[in-house]
């Protein structure tokens, strides 16, 4: 999947959730930058397409995100609604489940 967008969309309800998890938005911005592994999460919502992302920060460790793509005016906006480091058997059975993620 290639991702286009102009950029994030924030407010206090997805700073504070990502937060809580110990990831700043800058943070999660600079994930957006590295390579991704994306997959679809059409189990938790019916109103607008989710995504699930695998990511590794700039020291290697593996964070999941999950995001939306939100339209205002022209632009697309990336919209993180969480984000969390995994732990390290929760990235293993990622792998295990989808083996295209791996490098």
């Amino acid at each position: 999947m290639v991702l286009r967008a102009n950029g994030f969309d924030w407010d206090k309800g997805n700073r504070g959730k990502c937060e809580k998890h110990g990831i700043s938005v800058s943070s999660i911005e600079d994930l957006f930058t590295r390579p991704l592994a994306i997959l679809p999460d059409a189990g938790h919502s019916h109103s607008e397409h989710r995504f699930r992302a695998i990511a590794r920060t700039e020291k290697g460790r593996a964070v999941f995100i999950v995001f939306t793509l939100r339209r205002k005016s022209e632009e697309v906006l990336i919209r993180p609604i969480s984000a969390r480091y995994m732990h390290q058997k929760e990235l293993e059975a990622y792998e295990k489940e989808n083996p295209h993620l791996q490098e």
